[in-house]
């Protein structure tokens, strides 16, 4: 049984309580123009200039779940003092569920706090399966409206917004996050729209994500054009009245 993951981050402090070891899985089925990770779109390892050592060099690597293991093990003694874990992240990590759910089951049998970032994109059945063995589940949703989304990532929002629902009625420690990006969900119109999605899940806590620009240059090392080049960056500060209105709906809203 083997993965194609394209990074293993350690020490992570930013994916979880305490300190943690990320997993970053290649493939994802969603376009988000404003993505950071484009080198995480195919499911396959890919090549892709690297500035440093002046040549290409090939991104990502099909990994067996002992290797992974073998791998994200080492720092138990960091995760034990600290309260930490291990996240699963992409990419998106349901484009290869099977692998995920195997690796979360082994986790948890090594007492390793799980925790995942996912798009909810898949079907009902498998996305109810996987969060079984997450601990801490962050689920991204980039809009509300199915028009928007399907603009802005290239895929209905049907399937995510039914897991979602399902997250919200059955997962004990969910934490939507919000990209926020200028000209497609930014207007404080939106950001009513966004919590009124949540009160009807009964979700009472969001963390929003100003849009910034690291991964610009990836787009180019791959030779992909990116589309949103010359769009400002945002700042936690710009999105101070976005987060009074969801505090006005009773949602806990943080900037990260």
């Amino acid at each position: 049984m083997k993965a194609c993951v394209f990074n293993i981050q350690k020490f992570s402090l930013h994916d979880g309580p305490g300190i943690r070891t990320v997993v970053f899985f290649k493939g994802c089925p969603l376009r988000c123009k404003w993505c950071a990770n484009p080198e995480s779109f195919k499911l396959q390892p890919e090549l892709m200039w690297d500035p440093v050592k002046k040549a290409e060099i090939t991104v990502g690597e099909y990994k067996t779940l002992d290797a992974i293991l073998d791998e994200v093990m080492k720092d138990i003694d960091f995760y034990e003092e600290s309260g930490g874990g291990v996240t699963l992240s992409g990419g998106e990590v349901l484009a290869q569920a099977g692998f995920a759910t195997e690796l979360l089951k082994q986790l948890k049998a090594n007492n390793i706090h799980t925790a995942c970032e996912t798009t909810g994109y898949t079907s009902p059945a498998v996305f109810a399966e996987f969060m079984t063995h997450v601990d801490l589940l962050f689920f991204d949703v980039k809009h509300y409206d199915n028009t928007r989304h399907a603009a802005g990532t290239g895929v209905s929002n049907e399937l995510i917004l039914a897991n979602l629902a399902t997250a919200a009625t059955l997962h004990p420690n969910l934490l939507v996050r919000i990209p926020i990006i200028p000209n497609y969900n930014d207007t404080l119109e939106d950001a009513s729209g966004f919590a009124k999605l949540l009160k009807e899940h009964d979700i009472h806590q969001v963390e929003l994500l100003p849009f910034h620009q690291f991964g610009e240059k990836k787009y180019e090392y791959l030779g992909k054009d990116y589309a949103l080049l010359d769009l400002p960056q945002l700042h936690s500060e710009d999105l101070a009245e976005h987060q009074r209105i969801f505090e006005y709906h009773g949602i806990k809203c943080r900037v990260r």
